[in-house]
């Protein structure tokens, strides 16, 4: 089927769009809703790398143009109506501009809990990192208190400047070498979260992200690790 075939037995919107929707192509999980118009479709299929238009800058955008993180397409479907767009894609980095790897990492809380909730409702690793981050970038931002004087931890750390966190680094770096050398595997696992969530602090105090972490290691992918060191300046 033609992009010109395909994109005729769609149904846009008045303003010639179609809702288009990013899942991750080995997990299932929704990734970003955006919206293509025929052009957008077009330079999908074309670079298998998704494209959009942007509402807001008016004009076609591929996901990842500038931050590297692009969406590589791996299947598409079309809805019954014809209004939206299902499209599988393996991420290449976080999807989302905060660096989480999907743009629907805000949890809402209902009065009333719901009946039922599906195994992929669950924690997972990087649902359980995505909603860290955005702690942090809220405590930064000035968003939610953690005790009942609403003092904040990681407000603490930012405002104490990379002095402190360069400490707690090396603190908690030590103790996790010691918990690997001599203490239980849940001792390890506990103090590897604690070096984790202060690295995760450390980027938030630079204005980086997971994402420029994965940009790094999307770059070093298939390069020996040996040869990797060596080559630094």
């Amino acid at each position: 089927m033609t992009v010109d075939e395909l994109w005729s037995s769609l149904a846009p919107s008045a303003d010639g769009l179609v809702a288009a929707i990013v899942t991750h192509a080995d997990d299932g999980r929704v990734l970003m809703l955006g919206y293509m118009n025929r052009d957008a479709l077009a330079a999908t299929l074309s670079t298998r790398k998704i494209t959009f238009f942007s509402r807001s800058k008016q004009r076609l955008w591929q996901k990842g143009e500038s931050s590297g993180a692009t969406l590589e397409l791996r299947s598409l479907r079309v809805d019954c109506d014809g209004d939206a767009l299902l499209l599988a894609a393996n991420p290449l980095g976080p999807t989302c501009h905060s660096g989480t790897s999907s743009c629907f990492f805000k949890p809402v809380e209902l009065s009333e809990p719901l009946a039922y909730a599906s195994e992929d409702d669950g924690p997972t690793p990087t649902r359980t990192l995505d909603s860290l981050w955005q702690t942090i970038l809220d405590r930064k931002a000035g968003r939610g208190i953690t005790n009942a004087q609403g003092k904040s931890y990681v407000r603490s750390l930012l405002d104490a400047g990379a002095s402190k966190i360069d400490a707690k680094l090396r603190e908690e770096a030590a103790e996790l070498g010691v918990a690997l050398r001599e203490e239980s595997d849940d001792r390890v696992a506990s103090e590897a979260a604690d070096l984790l969530f202060h690295a995760l602090v450390g980027l938030a105090a630079r204005d980086l992200s997971p994402a420029d972490v994965a940009a790094v290691l999307r770059q070093r992918h298939g390069l020996s690790g040996i040869d990797e060191k060596a080559g630094r300046s």
